[in-house]
């Protein structure tokens, strides 16, 4: 089995695959090296992983060709494969491509730090369609990491124009990165608000219990938005703009 893809997607499907099946030879092939946006520490970290569950790293490998019994690298060599898990990245729903909206050649909705489209200041567009910067002047990420705080502050500024409120002006930012390696491994790495690695980890069972931890909380907020949560009541303004009036959301 081969997963093609370096990223944390592709790092977590090959550790997780190598240890519920100890009985298939998992390699996988990353385009750079091996957690090379980690840190020292995180890097060696994701190696000892691998190592211990006998995973195959195919280093600065670019896979060209999927074929039936392997994969085919740029440089022309076959990797065996009967199955292969393609991790290499994201993509967004052509609906917003086929309207007015701006897009970016990805199709992705550009929105401005409210998370409201530059072009149409009726709707508003969060997650993994959307294009928002964020610290930096750095786009941000296709990640959960990324879709909750924008969900967040779309809906803070959505009530804000509603109500004459104030805007939030505050771009969400990044703290960690959490990395399940297989049920009893994980990697915590710690970042700037841009998301730059830093030289602070955690590491072992204590950083899967932390991811574990991190999921369990995401889907019971899911679950219940609104339990243990103070509840604000803010007045409609009678005449709002018709130009700031959101009518609309995209995810």
């Amino acid at each position: 089995m081969v997963v093609v893809g370096g990223g944390l997607t592709g790092l977590e499907a090959a550790t997780e695959i190598a240890e519920a099946r100890p009985d298939l030879d998992v390699a996988l092939a990353a385009r750079g090296g091996l957690g090379d946006w980690l840190s020292p520490k995180g890097r060696a970290h994701v190696r000892k992983v691998f190592g211990d569950l006998g995973i195959t790293a195919h280093e600065h490998t670019a896979v060209t060709t999927v074929g039936t019994d392997h994969v085919t690298t740029g440089e022309g060599d076959a990797i065996p494969a009967a199955v292969t898990v393609w991790t290499t990245g994201f993509a967004v729903h052509p609906i917003a491509r086929a309207t007015t909206l701006e897009v970016t050649d990805t199709g992705r909705i550009v929105v401005d730090a409210t998370m409201r489209s530059v072009s149409h200041p009726d709707v508003y567009a969060i997650g993994d369609a959307a294009l928002a910067m964020g610290p930096g002047g750095k786009p941000l990420r296709m990640s959960c990491a990324s879709g909750t705080p924008m969900a967040w502050q779309a809906a803070d500024a959505i009530a804000a124009r509603l109500t004459g409120g104030k805007l939030p002006k505050t771009a969400p930012r990044y703290f960690n990165q959490c990395v399940s390696l297989g049920r009893g491994q994980g990697l915590i790495q710690y970042v700037t608000a841009d998301d730059r690695s830093i030289n602070a980890t955690l590491t072992g069972r204590l950083a899967a219990r932390y991811k574990e931890l991190i999921c369990k909380g995401a889907a019971w907020g899911v679950s219940h938005p609104t339990l243990g949560l103070p509840t604000r009541r803010r007045h409609v303004l009678p005449t709002p703009a018709t130009s700031t009036t959101p009518t609309r959301t995209t995810a």
